[in-house]
């Protein structure tokens, strides 16, 4: 009887550490979001704005929304902070949780994690801090890019921590290992990889699982990383980078979107005219092979949507200028390249599309190979610098940032 009260004890603690995890992109990091009953299109003004927050720090982080409560991260002054904002607006706290990078675009890139009663975020410059979602109190932090002697490219740390069972992933990359995994309730070093050389990159690792295997995605500037997420092993790589095709910085790619997978392919994509690649993993787990190579679809730091067989998303034709383009999943075929302003970024919710470009407009896209049509748009006028936060959606709601300002927008079908 003792042991079987130790079991049950044991199971309910296990399942208290395993809460769902509210985070970047959705809950597979992929862009899908699972609301539904949302509108089909919008009002010539755009969708209700039932609430507009300022004062939240600068940034590019994408805001989450949790329990009804708006999660956030931002730069104020040197110091990366984290806010959390009830459903009227106001603060429950504000907390710095570590420096910011503070070199060229020195504002906030990590979008803060949730699961369960602890918000994991990470700085600019590598510091790593586990946080008490109801007081904002510090449990533990660590200084990941100082302590392993991450290796920075140009821009420092735009990574979001990757919830791993009971583990927080960090990939700090640089010659002494390039992915951490620390507990995630007390901070602790549980393992590291070995490291494959080159400096970090800004893309957030993510959750591979086909086939009976389970594996953590990893990347640096040069390398995809295959990791058994219970001991750090390698199973495989891939170098993306190869130097012949690469001008534009010496020591790596800027690669700041997280791998997209379906079954045993992988799709790569950076943008800078760089190429994009379908990769296929073997039946074994053991190694990659490309399927494809594609120089069309090289999105940005936008992320894309992988929909019935499609691939949709923005490419890049400079740093001011891209098109949309839809790309055939098994194929690699270019359905549509159009025209919508410039580049931007794309989320998924209950059959829709949902686009936010550089110019600033917000827009209804229909998932359709056959073309490109926005149903409904509007535009931000609120806060200021560069759009490149990605939309949130949850509860009926779609979150908007722009720089120092946050808006709330009603999309619920009434």
């Amino acid at each position: 009887m003792k042991k079987s009260k130790l079991t049950l004890l044991m199971a309910l603690f296990s399942l208290a550490l395993t809460a769902q995890v509210t985070q970047w992109r959705g809950p597979n990091r992929d862009g899908q979001f699972p609301e539904t009953n949302l509108m089909k299109t919008w009002p010539e003004s755009g969708p209700e704005l039932v609430l507009e927050v300022e004062k939240i720090g600068k940034g590019y982080s994408s805001p989450i929304l949790c329990d009804g409560v708006i999660y956030t991260s931002g730069m104020i002054d040197t110091l990366d902070y984290l806010t959390s904002i009830n459903s009227d607006g106001t603060f429950n706290w504000q907390i710095a949780y570590g420096r910011s990078w503070n070199n060229s675009f020195p504002d906030t890139r990590s979008t803060p994690v949730i699961e369960g009663d602890r918000i994991y975020v990470q700085s600019g410059t590598g510091r790593v801090a586990c946080i008490d979602k109801s007081t904002g109190k510090e449990n533990w932090a660590v200084e990941v890019d100082k302590e392993f002697e991450g290796q920075y490219h140009i821009w420092g740390n735009s990574e979001t921590p990757l919830i791993v069972d009971d583990l927080v992933i960090c990939t700090p990359g640089g010659q002494k290992t390039a992915v951490v995994a620390l507990n995630k309730l007390t901070g602790d070093l549980v393992w590291k990889s070995e490291s494959l050389g080159g400096p970090r990159a800004y893309a957030s690792a993510t959750i591979y699982e086909f086939n009976g295997h389970r594996y953590i995605l990893a990347v640096t500037a040069q390398h995809l990383m295959a990791l058994n997420p219970k001991t750090g092993e390698l199973a495989w790589s891939y170098q993306y980078f190869q130097p012949d095709e690469w001008t534009w910085q010496p020591d790596g790619m800027i690669w700041t979107n997280t791998p997209v997978f379906k079954d045993n392919h992988i799709f790569l994509s950076m943008g800078y005219n760089y190429k994009a690649v379908m990769l296929e993993m073997d039946s074994l787990g053991t190694g990659v092979t490309e399927k494809f190579v594609d120089h069309t679809f090289d999105n940005h730091h936008h992320g894309v949507i992988l929909h019935d067989g499609y691939l949709y998303g923005s490419n890049w034709q400079d740093n001011k200028r891209g098109k949309w383009v839809c790309m055939n999943w098994n194929t690699g075929e270019i359905m549509y390249v159009a025209k919508w302003d410039t580049k931007g970024s794309m989320v998924f919710a209950d059959g829709l599309l949902y686009g936010y470009n550089e110019k600033g407009n917000v827009g209804i896209i229909k998932p359709d190979p056959d073309g490109f049509e926005v149903v409904s748009q509007f535009k931000v006028t609120k806060g200021a610098g560069p759009h490149w936060a990605h939309p949130y959606i949850a509860d009926g709601k779609m979150l908007i940032r722009h720089g120092d300002a946050l808006m709330v927008y009603n999309i619920y079908a009434q």
